[in-house]
């Protein structure tokens, strides 16, 4: 069975993050750089779920920014839950969960390395709220994530996750203690202000130590910075990131 990479080769990053849904311009970037707090940022690579279309988000942005000193956190927007009330285009099924794992999997890892974003990289799995309480719907996420999850380590990339600490991430939360294949690093939403990874951390304190937890604190922050304005939300990082250059 495929596990993660070895520990060596994730690149982490500790500090503060942003993400935002359209990966800004370069010369925002520059301008962030020069004079933001943060020194990570999030992209959405691919999913046929992503919902903000990527203008900037090329080989050589990635190479540009990565240059300036960026930390990059690529998400990808797999397909989401059955009992999920949106109007996401993929949907999980039980009867193919786990091929559509596998090859959003494989499409996840593509979409990086067109990037540039290389092998030990970290890719995140988006995976919006839903009703944690619909016992089929979990079983039929918990096979797609595994399938995800195997997709990316058989090709040397960690298996990231982003969710909710009330539905999405908690389930993943209570897999993990028992179930084979879950995600490497979590990337919880809670929106507590706190910009921490471990103060407030609403799960058991002994998952995903050692560098392998981001936490999505605040959203919708109207910020600007070397004349540059964009709306982020914020995140507290100390987890891998992709490996570019």
């Amino acid at each position: 069975m495929a596990g993660p990479p070895h520990p060596a080769s994730a690149r982490v990053f500790t500090g503060l993050a942003f993400d935002t849904c359209t990966a800004p311009s370069a010369s925002k970037m520059s301008a962030w750089k020069a004079s933001s707090p943060y020194g990570g940022a999030a992209v959405y690579i691919g999913g046929q779920n992503r919902g903000c279309s990527q203008p900037n988000l090329t080989s050589s942005w990635v190479s540009t920014t990565s240059a300036a000193g960026w930390k990059l956190i690529p998400i990808y927007v797999g397909a989401q839950p059955p009992c999920q009330t949106s109007g996401s285009p993929e949907r999980i099924t039980a009867a193919d969960a786990a091929s559509l794992g596998a090859s959003d999997g494989a499409d996840a890892v593509a979409k990086a390395k067109a990037l540039g974003m290389r092998g030990g990289s970290a890719v995140y799995l988006d995976m919006e709220a839903f009703d944690a309480s619909d016992t089929a719907c979990v079983t039929s996420v918990l096979t797609y994530v595994q399938a995800w999850d195997k997709a990316l380590h058989t090709r040397g990339y960690w298996a990231g996750f982003y969710g909710f600490s009330s539905s999405s991430a908690a389930v993943i939360a209570k897999a993990k203690q028992t179930t084979p294949d879950m995600p490497d690093v979590l990337w919880y939403a809670r929106y507590d202000g706190n910009n921490s990874t471990t103060a407030g951390f609403p799960f058991s304190s002994g998952l995903w130590t050692g560098h392998r937890r981001g936490h999505q604190y605040q959203v919708n922050s109207k910020e600007s910075y070397g004349g540059a304005a964009i709306t982020v939300d914020r995140d507290a990082w100390d987890a891998p990131v992709a490996v570019t250059g």
